[in-house]
C-alpha cells in the first residue's frame, strides 16, 4: 500500500465521515442512536453496489451517450435507491424530527460515497490528487447533503400532513435529484464546484438542525404540560365528570364492559409512556444519557397487548385523545431502544 493510496483514501473519507459524526455530535438529544447511523450507513453503501448494474443497464438499454446519462438519468437512480431506505425509516416511524431526518439522510449518502470511492479508488490507483480534494469533499458532501435535505423535506411534509402517501415523497426526491444533477454538469471547474458544495450544504444542514433542536424543545415543553394533565385527569376522582371519562362512559354502547377499561388503561398507559420519553429526552440533553430501564420495558410489553385487545377500533375510538402523530410514534422506539 502505497503512501498515495492512503492519501488517496483518506481525502475521499474522512471529510463526509467527519461532517456526519459533526451532526451526530450537535444532536443534543441523542435522538439516534449510534447503531442506527452505523446500519444506515451500511445500507448507503448496498445503494451504491445496486446502483451499478442499475446505470450500466440504463446507460446500454437508454443508448445514449455517458455525459448526458450522468447528468440527467443517473442522479434520478442513484437518488431513488438512496431516498427508499429513508422512506423505510419515515413508514416505520423510526423519524420523529427533522434532526434525526438530517442525521440518518447523511448517513445514508455517506455510506453510497464511502463504497463509490473505494471502488473508484480501486479501478483508478492512479487517479490526481486533485480529483479525490474534489470527491473527497464535493462528491461524498453532495451525495450526504442531497439524501439529507430529501429526508428534511419529506418529514416536514409527513409532519404538516399527518399522513403518509408516496405524493409526499415526491418533493424531496425531486430537490435530490436536482442538487445531484446541477453537481454533475460541472457549470463550472471542478474545484469551484466543490466549494459551492462545502459552503452551501453544510450552512443548509447546521441551519435546519438548529431549527429543529428549538423545535424539538418547544414539542418537550407543550407535549410534557399536556400529558402531565391528561395523566392527572385520569388519576383523579373527578375522571368520571371530565370529558375523557363521559367520552368513554357513552363507549360502552358500542363495546363491552372489559373493552371500555382496556381503552382507560391504554389510555393512561400511553401518557405514562409519553411522559416517560420526554423526560428521558431532557435528561439527555443534559447529559444525562440513561436508558429506558426494565420498568419501561415491561409497560411497553402491556401497551402492545392492550393494543391487541382493544383493537384497530379501539384505537380510533379514543383517537381524539391520544392525538398520535409521528413524533409520538417514534418516541416509543425511542424508549424500546
Amino acid at each position: 500500500m502505497t503512501a498515495d493510496f492512503v492519501i488517496h483514501a483518506l481525502l475521499g473519507l474522512l471529510p463526509v465521515c467527519c461532517f456526519l459524526a459533526g451532526l451526530v455530535y450537535l444532536d443534543s438529544y441523542k435522538l439516534v442512536p449510534i447503531r442506527w447511523v452505523l446500519t444506515v450507513i451500511v445500507l448507503g453503501c448496498g445503494t451504491a453496489v445496486l446502483s451499478y448494474p442499475v446505470n450500466l443497464f440504463g446507460l446500454e438499454w437508454l443508448g445514449i451517450e455517458f455525459t448526458t446519462y450522468t447528468r440527467y438519468v443517473a442522479p434520478f437512480i442513484e437518488e431513488g435507491l438512496k431516498a427508499l431506505i429513508i422512506i423505510v425509516l419515515i413508514r416505520r416511524s423510526r423519524i420523529g424530527f427533522l434532526v434525526d431526518a438530517a442525521i440518518l439522510g447523511f448517513a445514508v449518502g455517506a455510506g453510497f460515497a464511502i463504497f463509490e470511492n473505494m471502488f473508484y479508488l480501486r479501478i483508478v490507483p492512479e487517479t490526481q490528487l486533485g480529483t479525490w480534494i474534489v470527491r473527497g469533499f464535493g462528491t461524498a458532501i453532495m451525495h450526504g447533503g442531497a439524501t439529507a435535505i430529501f429526508a428534511i423535506t419529506t418529514q416536514a411534509i409527513v409532519r404538516q400532513k399527518q399522513k403518509i402517501k408516496m405524493a409526499a415523497f415526491l418533493p424531496g426526491l425531486l430537490i435530490a435529484t436536482i442538487i445531484h444533477s446541477v453537481f454533475n454538469h460541472f457549470f463550472f471547474v471542478p474545484i469551484v464546484n466543490t466549494l459551492g458544495v462545502l459552503l452551501c450544504l453544510p450552512l443548509l444542514l447546521v441551519a435546519i438542525f438548529d431549527r429543529s433542536e428549538r423545535a424539538v424543545a418547544d414539542w418537550l415543553g407543550m407535549g410534557f404540560d399536556a400529558d402531565t394533565e391528561l395523566l392527572q385527569i385520569i388519576n383523579s376522582g373527578e375522571f368520571s365528570t371530565s370529558k375523557i371519562g363521559l367520552y368513554l362512559h357513552s363507549l360502552k354502547e358500542k363495546f363491552e364492559g372489559p373493552i371500555v377499561v382496556d381503552l382507560l388503561c391504554y389510555l393512561r398507559l400511553h401518557t405514562e409512556l409519553s411522559i416517560r420519553a420526554k423526560g428521558l429526552l431532557m435528561m439527555r440533553e443534559a447529559g444525562f444519557v440513561n436508558k429506558a430501564g426494565e420498568e419501561t420495558q415491561a409497560k411497553l410489553e402491556e401497551l402492545k397487548y392492550l393494543e391487541g385487545s382493544i383493537g384497530a377500533t379501539g384505537k380510533l375510538a379514543i383517537k381524539p385523545f391520544m392525538q398520535m402523530s409521528q413524533k409520538d410514534l417514534w418516541k416509543f422506539y425511542m424508549l424500546a431502544e
